[in-house]
């Protein structure tokens, strides 16, 4: 996977404003409106499906009404005096202190805010959540308004998107990827009128992760449909879902696909080549693959900024080094091409230290004759740096290429005064 977990937000879950009631009160409000359910005449009445649905809904928040996010420490503790402590647990990189209560566990941030709530113990068994959808449905089926169910299905998918963002918090990315396909598959059952895309998204990010294939392709492919593509990666994603069927055909006609769309993304290029490479075929076909790209977009310079770095990835430094000029001439401003003319200058570096490293002791000239090449070859990567400092108006752009300047003239300033002299200057813009 080349991106961790677009856009996962923390839904607000599903929680309504009541004390904590005993689970044999939730189970007998279910069973009482289950029952009114199955009447043959009341279950031609909205407000029999919708006394269900709320009953559910209720159900499904009960262990956690008495708690509330985002509160300190403190005051958590000073409202629920049987929490006990279960120490610090790390999640995703982060210690964070956990509490035991009888139906939850909490989670406070090293600021010591409430972050996370684990249900336990939940007051009715089952799929609540679905369950309730499921009557809401029936609800409009039976002829209650878009206007009173819409805003019950949201719920409702909220409440699964929080719950799946829980789980992937505290690892188990298999619970994840089922609240999430919860969350997605509800977003589009009529009256719901806001489709979840992130949580088609990450239901087959979180699938994939945990090797489930044929689950991430259905719903990346409904991520398609829908017009959803996060900037590409889900071509990429697809990619890697096909090759763990050894499908090599399918993953480079999704690369295919998402190269001429996205022809930015890192991920989609990164796998082309390593699947040309890998089937030993001529990464340099990669390049035909942008053709239809220009065709469409002929005044697009990262077109060729993205063949330049296919065919710098490739070695072949003369022919990206015509792609990045092609660029320029597109475009006379276009920083990435200034930036990837300097990175082959530096690739061109890497070579000669790495056929330096490779000599024999008593083959001093050779070594010398490669010193002052390597010389050469720094010194010709400034100016192209140079310029994509002065014409970038991104920040993380001109702040690479100001690192590298620093670094290149600290390197060369033995060599004459002046690379002392901007060493010096690039120095102290870094620094800023």
């Amino acid at each position: 996977m080349k991106k961790l977990f677009v856009i996962l937000a923390l839904a607000c879950s599903l929680q309504l404003a009541y004390a904590q009631k005993p689970d044999a009160e939730m189970q007998k409000a279910v069973d009482k409106a289950l029952a009114a359910s199955q009447d043959a005449k009341k279950a031609t009445k909205p407000a029999t499906w919708m006394t269900l649905g709320k009953a559910y809904q209720t159900a499904y928040s009960n262990p956690t009404s008495n708690i509330t996010q985002g509160i300190d420490k403190t005051t958590f503790l000073m409202m629920n005096k049987n929490a006990v402590s279960a120490g610090t647990v790390v999640l995703q990189g982060t210690a964070f202190e956990k509490f035991e209560l009888p139906t939850a566990n909490v989670y406070f941030s090293p600021a010591g805010l409430l972050s996370i709530v684990e249900v336990t113990h939940p007051s009715v068994p089952g799929d609540i959540l679905g369950e309730a959808a499921k009557a809401y449905v029936k609800a409009f089926e039976v002829g209650a308004k878009d206007k009173d169910v819409d805003p019950r299905l949201q719920e409702i998918v909220n409440a699964y998107y929080g719950d799946a963002f829980v789980a992937y918090q505290l690892g188990d990315l298999k619970k994840a990827s089922d609240m999430f396909k919860g969350a997605a598959d509800w977003s589009i059952v009529a009256p719901c009128s806001v489709r979840n895309d992130d949580a088609f998204y990450n239901c087959a990010f979180t699938a994939m992760a945990v090797k489930d294939y044929a689950r991430a392709e259905e719903y990346f492919n409904k991520c398609i449909a829908n017009g959803y593509f996060s900037e590409g990666n889900v071509y990429a994603n697809l990619s890697d879902c096909a090759l763990a069927k050894a499908d090599t055909l399918a993953a480079k006609n999704y690369l295919a696909s998402g190269l001429t769309q996205y022809p930015d993304n890192a991920s989609i290029l990164t796998n082309l080549i390593n699947l040309y490479l890998a089937t030993k075929e001529d990464p340099k076909k990669i390049v035909e693959l942008l053709d239809e790209a220009k065709k469409a977009m002929p005044d697009n310079p990262s077109l060729y900024y993205v063949e330049g770095n296919i065919l710098s990835g490739i070695k072949d430094y003369e022919a990206a080094e015509a792609a990045y000029n092609k660029g320029l001439e597109v475009d006379p401003n276009y920083d990435m091409a200034y930036y990837g003319l300097a990175t082959v200058a530096l690739k061109r570096g890497e070579d000669i230290v790495e056929e330096m490293n490779a000599l024999d002791v008593r083959e001093y000239k050779k070594y010398d004759e490669l010193s002052a090449k390597l010389v050469e070859v720094y010194a010709s990567a400034i100016e192209p740096f140079e310029k994509c400092y002065e014409v970038s108006s991104n920040p993380d752009v001109k702040a690479a290429a100001a690192d590298y300047l620093k670094r290149l003239n600290f390197q060369l300033r033995s060599v004459d005064p002046k690379y002392k002299e901007a060493y010096e200057k690039w120095n102290a813009i870094v620094a800023q």
